[in-house]
């Protein structure tokens, strides 16, 4: 792919071959920033895992410290737990009557449910499942902790789970966190990842790391 001149000029400054810390990355993304918007800043971990194997994912819940700095629309699905939902902030409330919306319209970013609306949500199961917004007890949106759970959300608590080739992506804030910010959101993420080690993998579970700007240049990280 052709990249463009403010890319490539970037580029030359970033050396490929080099770790850096952190803190070093930070400095080196926003030092290069392209686009004139807040562009976020994402974290894409290579793991070891064998991600066909059942007892190898990596899937679990974090709360950022200082959040993603993206608004999460969060749909709440519930037969039992409406006033809870919309006092807790949820964008869209409702019961069995979603289901019917969801396969026309995916407008939300999070889709939480209280149990007795799975059997229900199966109908649109293929729809959810590949957006990654089925809900999961994994990650804590299947829950008869409705407030809580949607409080935590608003607050940038972050889902993750490893692809099909065994990487975990993230958004971990802005360029315009300042500096401090940036490095304890990565740190933290990082930290989730590990306390998540799959109980069937044996062995240093991260490969290697990278940061990067939505439109920069990758920055590798010490492992």
């Amino acid at each position: 792919m052709q990249r463009g001149k403010k890319y490539r000029a970037i580029a030359d400054k970033i050396d490929k071959n080099n770790v850096y810390t952190i803190e070093e990355a930070v400095t080196l993304m926003k030092e290069n920033k392209i686009a004139k918007f807040d562009e976020s800043v994402e974290i894409h971990i290579k793991t070891n895992v064998d991600p066909k194997k059942g007892d190898q994912q990596i899937r679990g819940t974090t709360i950022l410290p200082h959040g993603t700095g993206k608004s999460k629309i969060i749909a709440v699905i519930t037969s039992t737990s409406e006033k809870e939902a919309k006092e807790a902030g949820a964008d869209i409330v409702g019961g069995e009557e979603l289901i019917e919306k969801f396969s026309k319209k995916i407008d939300f970013d999070v889709l939480v449910a209280t149990p007795e609306m799975m059997p229900k949500l199966a109908k649109v199961a293929k729809i959810l499942g590949p957006k990654g917004l089925m809900p999961n007890p994994k990650t804590e949106t299947v829950t008869t902790k409705i407030k809580d759970t949607v409080a935590a959300l608003k607050k940038g608590k972050a889902a993750f789970k490893n692809d099909d080739t065994a990487n975990v992506h993230q958004v971990v804030g802005k360029l315009s966190f300042e500096d401090n910010k940036l490095v304890e959101n990565i740190k933290s993420f990082i930290e989730a990842i590990e306390k998540n080690k799959p109980s069937g993998f044996k062995g240093k579970l991260i490969s290697n790391m990278t940061v990067c700007s939505t439109m920069g240049k990758g920055v590798r990280i010490k492992v």
